[in-house]
């Protein structure tokens, strides 16, 4: 597939800002994601932007988690669970992407940002302190329910995915942002690789386009990173935040155009 040199342009630079955000605080997919929607041909199937997206989040979130692991050290016992059912998760709903129509999804991730956004805004203090609420297998379970859930929506639909992982292990189970950030970094890195399995396989990956937001990706995500542990959980949230907002306004201006152009169509 032949891409025009501008709209390579705007993709490379959706991936760099993509891959900023998924380090600080998740959720780079909803912009990285829509973008090749708008680029590619109208013709291209669901699964194959899904996997070239893949291919170009999997470097930023790969840089993103070497750059946490050397400052924030999360407990394997904590992480694997979490990676192993992220895996799991992200394999089965690949499998499904190809049955997804191209506008089912945005609606659907609305609801849930402007949710977690409500969330948020009205706990001050949610994810600024570690304050863990549970233990032993009744953490580990928790996590691994956390990792399927949220792993089979990243191989299905994908924008947020880190995001929602934040906020799970922030809200449920009582992580700080950073830590939560941390774990997030090792499970959308999981779930990523094992959605281009999947996708790579049966031949739904546009190679260079991929490669070359890859790139962009990384470097977004290794400044983010540096930024996030330079700053700590006060700025993570408030890049959160920011984030919810943007992203939300630029999901319901998709939605109410999707509407109005199906009444217009009656």
């Amino acid at each position: 597939m032949i891409v025009a040199t501008h709209v390579l342009l705007g993709l490379v630079l959706a991936a760099f800002v993509a891959g900023w955000i998924d380090a600080v605080v998740g959720g780079g997919g909803l912009v990285q994601l829509p973008s090749l929607l708008i680029g590619l041909p109208a013709e291209t199937p669901v699964a194959t932007v899904s996997g070239t997206n893949k291919v170009a989040a999997a470097a930023g979130t790969g840089v993103a988690t070497a750059t946490y692991l050397q400052k924030v050290r999360p407990g394997w016992r904590s992480a694997l669970p979490l990676m192993l059912c992220a895996w799991l998760g992200s394999t089965g709903g690949a499998q499904l992407v190809r049955l997804l129509p191209r506008e089912a999804f945005t609606p659907v991730v609305l609801v849930v940002l402007v949710a977690v956004g409500t969330y948020t805004v009205r706990r001050p203090s949610l994810g600024l302190q570690q304050q863990l609420k549970h233990e032993g297998s009744a953490h580990g379970l928790r996590l691994a329910l956390i990792g399927l859930a949220i792993g089979l929506y990243d191989g299905f639909v994908g924008p947020g995915t880190g995001t929602f992982f934040v906020i799970a292990m922030v809200a449920l189970l009582g992580y700080g942002f950073l830590e939560a950030s941390a774990l997030s970094k090792l499970a959308n890195l999981t779930t990523n690789v094992a959605a281009i399995t999947v996708l790579g396989l049966s031949g739904h990956i546009l190679w260079g386009l991929g490669a070359a937001m890859a790139a962009a990706n990384l470097t977004g995500g290794f400044l983010g990173a540096r930024m996030a542990l330079k700053y700590g959980n006060a700025f993570v949230r408030r890049i959160f935040l920011l984030a919810i907002v943007l992203l939300g306004a630029k999901l319901a201006w998709d939605t109410a155009m999707m509407l109005i152009g199906r009444a217009g169509a009656r």
